[in-house]
């Protein structure tokens, strides 16, 4: 009953973050339609999530020594990777063609336990994930404006790469005797993620006038310091928060596949805030997104081989079962 009751609560965990994450671009998109470069809008994000953040940076700071290597790793790959790779590849292919390669990472975080960490994967989860792929590709209708870049696949990839690191390295050591909190985890992976962007995003070119003005939200006139904030506090620091967490109570494969809903959401807040209305192939997507999500977290776990397991990270949930499986930027 414990182990259920922890289950259903990273169930609810992740898909709290996948509304989270998948409502920054709604914010997003009229700051950049307001004259915000896309890379500054990144940089305000993550800085601004890890200024929040440095109280819990400081009650936390033992990480440093204790573990160093996964703080740098997180901030690297779930923070500013994910980010810096992304938008870089949406400036050479379309949208809807970057976001379905980044969320391959569910099928990639599948590799990872399987032939990196040898455990075993449920077939349930495995489906889970090739629906969920096959869905997002009608929710974006990545058949639309198909082009092929080289670079901008590759980036794209990297993308998906990087947000294989952040589910990995959210579970990362959850196992040990004093695992490293999350929180702290992600106090300092987003000042390490702010660090890397500032070289990349160059803020101080940017024009700041633009968030003492308004942002057009459909028609509406919404201050754009409100937007930041929403993407700041809700989209960045409770998304984040709220995703290691659920990580940790499920499993990086489960987790991955729910967090494809991310893509649902954020198309459906588009239709309401944005007027951008969805296409019948999107909403039978999504609707096939949300079987894959849910065929995935409901699969029967499967116990873990006898004896010790290459490349540590052990994912292992309450009582004497292995999770069956378990990454936005």
């Amino acid at each position: 009953m414990h182990a259920s009751q922890g289950r259903s609560a990273g169930l609810g965990l992740a898909l709290a973050s996948a509304f989270a994450f998948g409502g920054s671009g709604v914010a997003a998109k009229p700051l950049i339609e307001a004259g915000l470069d896309p890379l500054h809008v990144v940089w305000l994000r993550v800085a601004g999530a890890a200024l929040v953040m440095l109280p819990v940076a400081w009650r936390h700071r033992d990480l440093v020594r204790r573990k160093p290597a996964l703080l740098a790793g997180f901030g690297l790959l779930a923070v500013a990777g994910v980010q810096a790779c992304y938008f870089a590849a949406i400036s050479r292919i379309p949208v809807g063609v970057a976001l379905l390669i980044e969320y391959l990472a569910p099928a990639l975080v599948l590799g990872w336990v399987r032939f990196v960490q040898r455990r075993p994967v449920a077939r349930a989860a495995a489906l889970g994930v090739v629906l969920a792929a096959g869905g997002l590709a009608c929710v974006v209708q990545v058949w639309s404006g198909l082009s092929f870049d080289l670079l901008g696949l590759l980036l794209a990839l990297a993308a998906a790469c990087c947000q294989v690191g952040y589910f990995v390295l959210s579970d990362q050591g959850s196992d040990e005797a004093e695992p490293a909190d999350p929180l702290g985890v992600i106090a300092y992976g987003l000042l390490g993620g702010a660090l890397v962007l500032t070289v990349v995003a160059r803020p101080w070119g940017m024009d700041w006038t633009v968030l003492g003005g308004t942002a057009d939200l459909d028609g509406t006139a919404a201050p754009a310091w409100l937007l930041l904030g929403w993407i700041v506090l809700v989209a960045t620091v409770f998304a984040y928060v709220t995703g290691v967490i659920s990580v940790r109570r499920l499993s990086p494969q489960v987790a991955g596949v729910v967090a494809c809903l991310e893509a649902v959401i954020a198309t459906v807040l588009a239709w309401v805030l944005l007027g951008e209305h969805l296409a019948a192939p999107q909403i039978i997507g999504g609707a096939v997104v949300l079987a894959g999500a849910f065929i995935a977290q409901s699969s029967t776990p499967k116990t873990a081989p006898d004896g010790p397991v290459a490349g540590s990270g052990a994912v292992v949930a309450e009582g004497a079962e292995v999770a069956a499986g378990r990454t936005a930027p």
